[in-house]
Parts: structure tokens; sequence; C-alpha cells
């Protein structure tokens, strides 16, 4: 079969699509014939060897796909092959054919294609246990989102209007804040042109959001955290601009405001009771038309590298899918 294939931590541009043996599923473990692969900003990171967590080399990257499956693997029961199905992997995506843990794969939604199914676990699951689980969203509050027009930005504009609040879009560039718009926000931002601060100020009567949803981190985190209200609470979801901010722990006493890290993976590990029904809420929201991932690019396994590379750069909106039988 053929894998894109991380040899070395490094450069993306070292990324090549190789052949290599088909794997066999172990006990507990499902082989699935990949139809649809999402590409995430953690992908950039870990074959630059900058995440948390370092897969054992050569791998492939890819966390979240779709397809058909194979075979299973000794005391599987959940599934069977023939199934349609959605799985969550520490790696190998990007690959024509991935093994699965079966606890981490569940069956394609009704009414979703392949392409929808890998776009859909990984950033709707980070935003619903960010905004529901860790900040508690109320109805008619206000949520501040950054990065609004990524993947994970987008999920939480459709989701906080699922929960009933007022949305505050904030991307770089027209062309980004018109999704934004499109998937639902109230109100759009542009941080390129515009004080976020005072932006926010002015859209909220001053008294400032009441959640701040932050995927980007960098120069924008404390003008945000600046903006919110009382007790408004700011979301730890990641570092798309590359840079970790060092926030004054000041702005936190000043108002009694809330900073709270976000990590879904983790989570999910720790309490997958949980995040069975955060799934099963999303499936019911996908069903009614609420929520629905927004794919810009469909991929070739040939150029997947290239595509790893812009969306670290973020040049890409939504989701980048990459199709390996393409």
């Amino acid at each position: 079969m053929k894998a894109l294939l991380c040899r070395a931590f490094g450069p993306i541009e070292t990324l090549r699509v190789e052949e290599v043996p088909s794997p066999v599923p172990g006990a507990g473990k499902v082989l699935i014939d990949v139809k649809a692969a999402a590409i995430n900003f953690p992908d950039a990171l870990v074959v630059q060897g900058l995440y948390q967590a370092k897969p054992e080399l050569p791998f492939s990257p890819g966390s979240e796909l779709a397809g058909v499956v194979l075979a299973v693997g000794e005391g599987v029961t959940r599934v069977k092959a023939g199934d349609r199905v959605i799985a969550s992997v520490p790696c190998g995506a990007f690959a024509e054919e991935c093994v699965a843990d079966a606890a981490q794969v569940m069956p394609l939604l009704p009414g979703m294609d392949f392409d929808l199914g890998a776009a859909f676990v990984l950033t709707y699951g980070t935003s619903l246990h960010a905004l529901q689980t860790i900040g508690k969203l109320q109805t008619g509050e206000t949520l501040l989102v950054l990065g609004a027009a990524g993947g994970v930005g987008i999920a939480a504009i459709e989701i906080a209007k699922a929960m009933g609040a007022r949305v505050i879009a904030a991307a770089s560039s027209a062309e980004k804040l018109a999704l934004c718009r499109q998937v639902g926000a109230d109100e759009t931002i542009n941080y390129a042109e515009e004080d976020l601060r005072k932006r926010v100020d002015a859209l909220t009567g001053g008294k400032g959001a009441d959640m701040v949803y932050d995927p980007v981190g960098g120069a924008y985190a404390e003008a945000a955290l600046r903006a919110t209200a009382w007790r408004g609470r700011y979301l730890v979801i990641g570092f798309a601009a590359g840079d970790i901010p060092k926030i004054p722990l000041n702005l936190a006493l000043l108002k009694e405001r809330a900073i709270l890290g976000v990590f879904w993976g983790d989570s999910v590990r720790r309490d997958p009771a949980s995040h069975f029904v955060n799934m099963k809420q999303l499936a019911a929201w996908f069903a009614k038309g609420k929520v629905r991932p927004v794919i810009s690019e469909r991929i070739p396994l040939a150029e997947a590298g290239a595509a790893i590379k812009r969306l670290a750069s973020r040049q890409g909106m939504g989701k980048l899918v990459v199709l390996p039988e393409a």
C-alpha cells in the first residue's frame, strides 16, 4: 500500500509517499481501508518533532479518518468487515490502510460522506468539550473565537450557536470572515486591521466577551484576555501562531477571569464515557443540520505534504482532507 512517510523529524518538505507493507490488526484492533483523512494543525508539529507526543520512526502522520473496515483483530465485536466507519488514531491516517483501536472507531453517521466523517471527530469533539465541559458556555453569553475560519474555529462557531450563544468571530482576512458569517457568526473582527480589544468592547457595549476560544495564541492572546468580561473565561486550545504567549497573571486577578486549559485528546483517554455522550450530541446536531464540517480542499495523497505545510502557515480555511485513492 501507499503511505505518506516521515522518516526523520524535521522540515515538512521531507515527507514522501512510499510503498509499505499493509498493517495487520492485532487483538482489539481494526484494519480500515482509508477513504478520507483530515489534516489538523498537530500533524505539522508531529512531523517536525515539536509535538508533546513523538511517534516511533518511520511513521505516517494523520490522526482522523473515515473508511471501510477490512478486517478485525481478536476480541473485536463492535464492528465487522464491510462497516463504514470513522476512526481516531495517534498517527497513520495518511495512508491507503490504517489500523485503529476498536474503542476509537464509530459508525459513519447517516447522511455523512467519508470526507465529512474524516473531518468531524477531532475538531467538533475538541470544540464541544471546550465550550460545554470546560467553559460551561450558557445560552445568551457572548463567545469570542480567534482563528475562527480554521477547522476548530468553525466548529466552535457552529456549536456555540447550537448552544444559544452570541458569537464574535475574529480572523485575518475578509475572505475568512465571510466564511465565519456563512456558518453563523453574529459579528466579525479582522484582527489584522482592527484593534481586537477595542472592537470587542464596541460590540459588547463595553462589557467584554463572556468567553474566549483561542486556538491561535501568539500576539492576540493577551488582547483577547483583556477583552473578556468580569469573570470571563479564556480557553487555551492551541498555538497555531507558533508562539506560546506569556500572560500577566494580574489580568486574571483584576476581573476574576479564569484561564482554562483544554486537552481533548487526554480527556478522551481519561473519560471515554463523557466523550461518547458528546459524540451522541454532535451526531444529533449533524442530523438536524446544525453542525457540518466545511471542507475547503480535497487532496490526493501525493499532495498531502504540501497541504500540511499550507495549514501550518495558516493559509487554509475550514478542513483540508486527503483522499488516498484519488
